[in-house]
């Protein structure tokens, strides 16, 4: 037998209120769980960018080494060369390094659309309860 919305009691509406509210709940942290996963994974991208930075700039750090062995020994035109190379290097790593720094500087992992749902949802049961 359907019971007509005005004459509901007002525990039946409560237990309404309450099952609505548990399932919103488990909606908004799945909806927030997915959210904070795809900005992690945007993250882990970004870190990627750091490691191959810091790998390609230990290398000009290396062959700047090298360059400073060589000129020890005084032997100019390998110095020079491996000077030139190892300034590019460093140069190429110092940008890839520069380019994550940014871009994880510019990444917003708060997850915005789960707060501002649990904002509108927080509004609609104020409203309700009035």
């Amino acid at each position: 037998m359907q019971v007509n919305r005005d004459e509901r009691s007002l525990g039946e509406l409560f237990s309404e209120l309450t099952q609505g509210m548990s399932t919103l709940v488990r909606q908004e942290v799945a909806l927030a769980s997915t959210e904070l996963s795809h900005k992690a994974s945007r993250a882990g991208e970004q870190v990627g960018y750091l490691a191959a930075g810091g790998a390609v700039a230990y290398a000009g750090f290396l062959a700047i080494v090298a360059a400073v062995i060589t000129f020890l020994d005084i032997y100019l035109p390998l110095w020079l060369s491996a000077l030139i190379v190892g300034v590019i290097v460093a140069g190429i790593g110092y940008m890839l390094v520069q380019r994550g720094l940014t871009a994880l500087k510019n990444l917003d992992l708060a997850p915005r659309q789960t707060i501002e749902t649990l904002r509108e949802a927080g509004e609609l049961v104020r409203e309700q309860t009035r």
